[in-house]
């Protein structure tokens, strides 16, 4: 089983830098967000491939034109967060808040319920699982968030096997999609989306993708977008991240969606036999 999910952010939605951080620094740049969606929407239409976008508040309040597209075109909305800050920055309250106001946009742009939810730069950690329970009393019954592997933001550890996973909370369970990995030198290692994907030749994520029965795929719109600009506060090693294999990435898409069947994350939970899937307690010293 493949799925495919964009997460919708501006070019310049890039975690843990001081001059793309909040609201505040982000009016002082061009937006990109249009184009780089025509992009995708014109491969995903080419392949004729289903896919579920995770959706930024902030963007679907300033381009609420973009959400309705996504909608009518017959794709899934799901929650990106508003303001797109790392939940493990923030309080109980604070995520709740975020949460909430993303799915008031969102459900009012879609006349739809917001059943699915990824955050910011999977920031999911052992020691905010409180975040599950939040997001059960808040009608997601879906949660991409866990990402279990090291990683500059975010990295659950300790969450075992990369599978559908269910997560018991106090209020009830959630349904876990986390981004898979393969091991590498013995090491833990992603390939499936983002800067991963750019920076790995394609025969090698083909490869990859071949020996997995269950690939999350994890890209976003300015993955594919060559001609961005480059914000020059980036470290030297964070530019590379961010910007290498720009120029590329749509071509190893179009491969990808050529030589693997996708389904959207609605398919493959009606695929997914939940009764045999793992089951995780949350910590509640972790609350």
């Amino acid at each position: 089983m493949k799925i495919l999910t964009f997460d919708v952010e501006e070019w310049f939605h890039i975690l843990d830098n001081d001059s793309t951080r909040t609201v505040r620094e982000w009016k002082r740049y061009e937006s990109r967000i249009h184009a780089n969606m025509d992009r995708l929407f014109g491969v995903l239409e080419e392949k004729r491939v289903k896919a579920t976008f995770f959706c930024l508040g902030w963007i679907a309040e300033q381009y609420p034109e973009i959400v309705k597209r996504i909608d009518s075109l017959g794709y899934e909305v799901g929650s990106h967060s508003y303001a797109h800050q790392l939940v493990y920055e923030q309080q109980a309250e604070q995520f709740r808040e975020d949460l909430l106001k993303s799915i008031k946009i969102l459900e009012d742009l879609t006349g739809k319920k917001i059943r699915i939810y990824r955050s910011p730069g999977f920031s999911f950690r052992s020691e905010n699982q409180w975040a599950f329970d939040i997001l059960l009393e808040n009608g997601i019954e879906i949660d991409c968030s866990i990402f279990p592997a090291n990683r500059s933001h975010g990295g659950f550890i300790n969450f075992g096997e990369a599978l559908p996973t269910l997560i018991e909370c106090e209020t009830g369970i959630i349904k876990e999609l986390p981004i898979n990995v393969c091991s590498f030198l013995g090491k833990k290692m992603v390939f499936s989306g983002g800067g991963y994907f750019r920076l790995l030749p394609y025969p090698i994520i083909r490869r990859l993708t071949e020996k997995t029965n269950y690939l999350m795929t994890y890209f976003h719109p300015r993955d594919f977008d060559p001609e961005q600009p480059v914000i020059t506060e980036l470290g030297i090693l964070r530019r590379f991240k961010s910007y290498y294999g720009l120029s590329t990435a749509i071509t190893k898409l179009k491969k990808l969606l050529d030589d693997f069947n996708f389904v959207d994350i609605s398919t493959a939970d009606k695929m997914i036999n939940w009764n045999s899937c793992k089951k995780v307690k949350i910590n509640k010293d972790r609350r």
